[in-house]
């Protein structure tokens, strides 16, 4: 990461909370895992547990059973986690996580609790993470999407804001409670290959982590992540060489991309793709192209 990009970050001053959540925003599980990456790079410690009883339908994200080492049987709850860190060159600055399952009920409630947690910890940026599936190829480099609904942010960071219209997940709730509260707020979004979604994903994931690094000004030692990201385009490569349909369909979305060199989404383009994702879960997910 260059100067350039350190100037034009988020303000080492700042507070800067980044969220993301299991389900519904989370194809592949890119965003999460993102979130889980930089609170074990950076050494992040538990701030609060958000008690999940008045949230969650138990029967739609179950509690596990576990054997700790000394032999015990625990039980963990599905819930979330707000954790907080210090950035490796701002040693000064906190950074928060919060890390979670997207609620089965009672959104502004909690949206409330997870909030008033920021407050209390001075939060002044959300980041909000997503991932969703898109007609992209897994041969290039994976689409990332920055949005906010803030004027001031879209011009620091020369962001388009999201005409999006539609249903939306317990991120865009987040946000939109955040920025009613005054917290700016950044929505990030990465484009994960609708032909292999299921988790992991850890291009999408290297892609995500990447455009935190520009935001927050900070380094993000990616570890093992690279070497897991070329295992998973070898897997994906054998996927298509083993399925006709499926490599002619990636050589059509590779002609797509090469010819537009897919410039940074606008607000217009993501509202296409997100309405295309919603249609796939209607009708019970992706299909083989035809």
């Amino acid at each position: 990461m260059g100067t350039e990009d350190r100037d034009t970050a988020i303000g080492a001053d700042e507070t800067v909370m980044i969220a993301a959540f299991e389900g519904w925003n989370d194809a592949g599980g890119a965003s999460t895992a993102a979130v889980d990456h930089l609170s074990d790079a950076w050494g992040a410690t538990q701030h609060v547990a958000i008690d999940p009883e008045d949230y969650h339908d138990f029967q739609v994200s179950r509690p596990a059973v576990t054997r700790v080492p000394s032999g015990e049987r625990v039980i963990s709850w599905p819930g979330t986690v707000i954790s907080t860190s210090t950035g490796p060159w701002h040693e000064d600055r906190l950074l928060v996580m919060a890390r979670g399952i997207e609620p089965s009920m009672r959104w502004r409630s909690f949206c409330a609790e997870v909030l008033d947690a920021a407050e209390d910890l001075g939060v002044s940026t959300l980041i909000t993470c997503g991932a969703l599936l898109l007609d992209v190829p897994h041969t290039r480099p994976l689409p990332t999407f920055v949005t906010s609904e803030d004027a001031e942010a879209r011009e620091r960071f020369g962001l388009d804001n999201s005409d999006y219209e539609g249903p939306t997940g317990i991120v865009g709730v987040l946000g939109h409670e955040a920025a009613a509260r005054g917290i700016t707020v950044l929505s990030l979004w990465v484009g994960v290959p609708h032909y292999i979604a299921h988790p992991p994903s850890p291009k999408a994931t290297a892609a995500l982590l990447g455009q935190l690094e520009r935001l927050l000004g900070e380094p993000i030692d990616l570890g093992e992540l690279p070497d897991e990201a070329e295992a998973w385009q070898r897997g994906a490569d054998e996927l298509t060489e083993e399925d006709e349909e499926i490599a002619a369909h990636v050589e059509q979305l590779e002609a797509v991309m090469d010819e537009t060199s897919l410039p940074e989404a606008s607000g217009d383009a993501i509202a296409a793709e997100f309405e295309k994702f919603l249609r796939r879960r209607d009708t019970g997910g992706p299909k083989r192209p035809d």
